[in-house]
């Protein structure tokens, strides 16, 4: 049965990729679902709960790091008033466990639980706190954060970047935030292989260090160096506008992920890279099955939008597949039908 949600949001300006989802899932719902910035106003909260059906939220959301009491006395208040609290895990053990101390209550209080990826709700099944949490659970498929703009806004960094294009530069991309799990670091390496094989090759990403990480900046800058890389390198810093980023996406002619599990269904930056009509190289799943429910990357990966080398494969086998991508672009697909499926899907999942 269809429910109407309010559904959580920080009032960050700056969207991870989880508060990214929480919006798109309000704008997914229209009429039945608004949005609330998540603070300590409980009358507000209260006023803004009554007609609908449940609250929702999303974690972990980043403008929320500091908020320790707030999401659990949301959680409470909801279920006193007759609500059902749906909380969605993106992700569990990978969380500081602080984090994870502060996010049980809510957990504890949920009428239903969500999962962005199989392998989260696997890992919070074999948690101590799994065995006191409610057994409605449901793995649903992640979108796209962003969708192929209509329009392209051209940019300073834009236009440099189609001039490297213009030089012979082959441009290797990633889209997201930059930060150690995601191993955002280990593309440069591949990019470095590529030119000790003689290939002129630059490095672009679309996205900014995320705030609060011991010297994560500082670190990945060091590995430019490092591997001789300081002139083949841009970091755009985070971009607001769909056509800014579109006008970036159009010069990048290879996306590259090396996550360290494999790519998990969670990954919501790989599907909008994959989207924009250049071909994304990335480590396959560490589990064979680990995408049969999510219909969107899986016909990405027939159409060679997605192409999968080995889960722990080296960096020359990585080079190579990135170089074969760049030469065989993707077959188109219908993006606006292969969207309604999903969000099909994931309302569907939602509201069971």
């Amino acid at each position: 049965m269809s429910q109407s949600y309010l559904i959580f949001v920080s009032a960050a300006r700056q969207l991870c990729g989880v508060e990214a989802f929480s919006r798109l899932l309000a704008d997914r719902f229209g009429a039945r679902a608004e949005t609330h910035v998540l603070d300590a106003d409980l009358p507000r909260l209260a006023r803004s709960l009554k007609g609908k059906d449940a609250v929702i939220f999303n974690f972990p959301i980043v403008g929320w790091k500091r908020r320790l009491f707030t999401p659990g006395l949301a959680a409470v208040l909801a279920r006193l008033m007759g609500k059902d609290v749906v909380v969605f895990l993106h992700e569990w053990l990978a969380l500081d466990w602080k984090r994870r101390i502060v996010l049980a209550p809510v957990v504890l209080l949920a009428t239903r639980l969500a999962f962005s990826a199989p392998e989260i709700a696997a890992e919070f099944a074999r948690t101590r706190l799994s065995r006191f949490v409610t057994r409605k659970r449901q793995v649903v498929p992640i979108p796209p954060n962003i969708l192929p703009a209509g329009t392209t806004k051209e940019t300073d960094i834009s236009r440099a970047l189609s001039a490297e294009r213009r030089a012979g530069r082959l441009l290797l991309g990633q889209f997201g935030s930059i930060y150690p799990k995601k191993q955002s670091a280990v593309v440069l390496q591949v990019a470095a292989e590529l030119v000790k094989q003689g290939h002129d090759v630059g490095v672009v990403f679309a996205g900014s260090f995320i705030r609060g990480m011991d010297n994560v900046e500082e670190n990945f800058f060091a590995s430019v160096r490092d591997l001789g890389l300081a002139d083949r390198v841009t970091v755009t810093g985070y971009v607001a506008g769909d056509d800014e980023l579109a006008g970036i996406f159009k010069e990048i002619q290879v996306f590259c992920y090396l996550f360290p599990e494999g790519l998990t269904s969670r990954r919501g930056s790989v599907l909008a890279a994959a989207l924009s009509g250049h071909a994304v190289v990335v480590n396959a799943p560490a589990e064979a099955h680990a995408l049969d429910h999510h219909g969107l990357f899986q016909r990405l990966i027939e159409t060679r939008a997605i192409s999968l080398v080995p889960t722990a494969a080296d960096i020359p086998t990585v080079a190579a597949a990135v170089l074969a991508a760049s030469r065989e672009p993707p077959d188109p697909i219908d993006i606006a039908a292969a969207m309604a499926e999903l969000w099909q899907s994931i309302g569907a999942r939602i509201d069971l």
